[in-house]
């Protein structure tokens, strides 16, 4: 008698093994897939940079300008909007440490502006915002020194102040 052909038992093993093994790798590549977007979710942020400070809030400028004008009018006045009365002013000149107080660096201002005033440049190079926290960082280039100074600001019952001053300072070479 002769038979029709039925379904392979060796073909219906293979299929079997064939669609557990397809599972398992649709399985690993969702896994590395949802790796992939994990790595990717946590990675923007550290890619992301300061807006330039012309982009930052008015509010959040309003005591980062306050300073610079300090600097340019040597009106402790502009220092004190400028600078909650806690901040901490810190920074290396030169190799030394420099710490003070808010109200001690206000002392410093001398009333009236520097007498070489028109060759001074400042900048605000940026502006970092996260929430109630801010972070700018300054340029003040001088003829005798280049200043950095990065002021950590807070918003505090809905003002923006400066709560810390950190600085390096470093003096030029005579030409």
């Amino acid at each position: 008698m002769i038979s029709a052909p039925g379904p392979n038992p060796t073909t219906r093993a293979d299929a079997k093994a064939l669609l557990a093994l397809l599972e398992v790798v649709v399985k690993r590549a969702l896994v590395l897939l949802a790796a992939i977007v994990l790595l990717a979710l946590l990675l923007v942020p550290l890619l992301a940079t300061a807006a330039p400070p012309e982009e930052a809030d008015a509010a959040v400028r309003a005591p980062v300008e306050a300073y610079l004008r300090g600097h340019a009018t040597g009106d402790g006045e502009e220092w004190r909007k400028a600078f909650h009365p806690s901040a901490m002013v810190t920074g290396v000149r030169d190799g030394k440490l420099v710490s003070m107080t808010a109200p001690d660096f206000v002392s410093r201002a001398a009333g009236k502006p520097p007498a070489d005033e028109a060759q001074r440049k400042r900048r605000i190079v940026s502006i970092d915002v996260a929430g109630d926290a801010a972070l700018a960082k300054v340029e003040l280039d001088y003829p005798k020194v280049f200043f950095v100074d990065y002021l950590s600001l807070l918003r505090i019952d809905g003002e923006w102040k400066i709560a810390q001053k950190t600085y390096t300072g470093t003096s030029k070479k005579a030409p």
